[in-house]
């Protein structure tokens, strides 16, 4: 049977002390890199945030625009007409029409 091979204690208490280096170290470096990934989500969040916020700003100016140009584009003649029509179904004739409606049913009583 061979003799046990003694190891030098200078040896075993270097890789013990870098062993125990290693295990220290590791929560530190793991909420470190934790950290840095919810930066980084953040700032991709915000990005994101600023570009749907610009679209939604270019749409608005389209729309706006094209309101506009549909305001210039109607004829004068024709939104003269428009405008007397809605001004001839007013709320007072309809009013009228329903009470003559009701007083021949009898309800008016």
């Amino acid at each position: 049977m061979p003799d046990p091979v003694t190891v030098n204690p200078m040896v075993t208490d270097a890789v013990t002390q870098s062993n125990v280096k290693v295990v220290g170290e590791s929560p530190a470096i793991a909420i470190s890199t934790l950290y840095q990934s919810m930066a980084h989500s953040t700032g991709i969040l915000f990005e994101n945030a600023v570009s749907a916020q610009q679209q939604q700003n270019i749409l608005a100016q389209a729309a706006v625009n094209q309101g506009v140009m549909q305001i210039y584009s109607m004829d004068t003649m024709a939104g003269a007409g428009a405008t007397e029509k809605v001004g001839q179904t007013g709320v007072s004739d309809n009013l009228t029409s329903l009470l003559t409606v009701l007083n021949a049913f009898g309800g008016g009583r």
